[in-house]
């Protein structure tokens, strides 16, 4: 029987909201956006874990630029990751970018269009 709560999701849980602060705190790169971390997915050996990344007020190329730039510190980071979670091994962190809010807006863009009354 699977518990309802493994502990890869509370690792994962947990290294959403390390994640987040150390992004927000800790990386001074002027080159990044202001990211935020939707999710993250960790395996069940813990070994790799993938983050998906949203940014805001960005371009395409500035989001890819955006994702490619946290793959290049994810060392870094996850050096840092070390620092703050009480775990043998840390993951080895992988980033992408998350569409699902591009498509949230896009999708609430054409409801409120569809509202509003057609002029003839």
């Amino acid at each position: 029987m699977r518990k309802e709560f493994g502990r890869s999701d509370r690792v994962s849980s947990e290294m959403q909201k390390e994640l987040s602060f150390i992004l927000q705190r800790e990386i001074k790169d002027s080159r990044l956006g202001f990211i935020t971390i939707t999710e993250v997915n960790v395996s069940k050996d813990l070994a790799v874990a993938k983050v998906y990344v949203t940014v805001l007020n960005v371009d395409e190329q500035g989001k890819r630029d955006n994702v490619k730039r946290l793959n290049e510190l994810a060392p870094v980071i996850r050096h840092e990751l070390a620092k703050r979670m009480r775990l043998r091994h840390i993951s080895e962190l992988r980033f992408y970018y998350d569409n699902s809010f591009d498509t949230g807006m896009r999708v609430a863009e054409l409801l409120s269009d569809l509202d509003k009354p057609s002029e003839q």
